[in-house]
């Protein structure tokens, strides 16, 4: 096998696909990541990357939490747009029609539609570069009962959850559409 060399980049495939929701009452917003990912078991930690210049970075550092929420392949759409407008310009919440869900253990709302919400309080940020990343004590998980097998565990075909590769939305194997498909404003 030949090998061509690259110079320093991201290249761990596949990341997560996450709705990130922040913030409390009418400024209350959502952010698409894909620098997301489990940083330790115990505690449960959970890391994303956002850069300071988003409204979303602001929102987590003012409230101290955030909610991961796990979208399904039927929302890539929403995804998509949460990813390519900012909370600054437009509610996000009313132009996907997501609703707000109270949580177990923090105050920011998760998105209800999604099959998945980890409920988390920011404990430490570190400043990285072009992102600072966000660590955060996962504190409370919800599930909807549909992705569950039959001894409460997820069943992750039934979830469909995204990955993102090379500017590619996917579940396993399956393309579902390229950034900016769907023609936000």
């Amino acid at each position: 096998m030949t090998k061509v060399s690259r110079g320093p980049t991201t290249a761990l495939y596949p990341c997560p696909v996450v709705l990130v929701s922040c913030g409390l009452g009418t400024r209350a917003n959502i952010i698409t990541l894909a620098w997301a990912g489990t940083l330790c078991s115990d505690p449960p930690t959970i890391g994303i990357g956002v850069r300071p210049s988003r409204h979303s970075h602001g929102l987590i550092q003012e409230v101290g939490e955030f909610v991961v929420n796990l979208p399904s392949a039927d929302q890539v759409h929403w995804v998509d747009h949460c990813g390519t407008v900012s909370g600054r310009d437009e509610d996000k919440w009313a132009a996907c029609d997501f609703s707000h869900v109270s949580g177990t253990e923090v105050q920011v709302p998760l998105i209800g539609e999604c099959p998945i919400n980890l409920e988390c309080r920011l404990v430490q940020t570190v400043s990285l570069g072009s992102h600072d990343l966000f660590l955060g004590h996962v504190i409370a998980v919800q599930m909807d009962e549909q992705v569950l097998d039959e001894d409460g565990g997820l069943e992750v075909p039934k979830a469909r959850l995204l990955t993102y590769v090379n500017g590619g939305y996917r579940t396993v194997g399956e393309l579902l559409g390229r950034h900016g498909f769907s023609g936000s404003r």
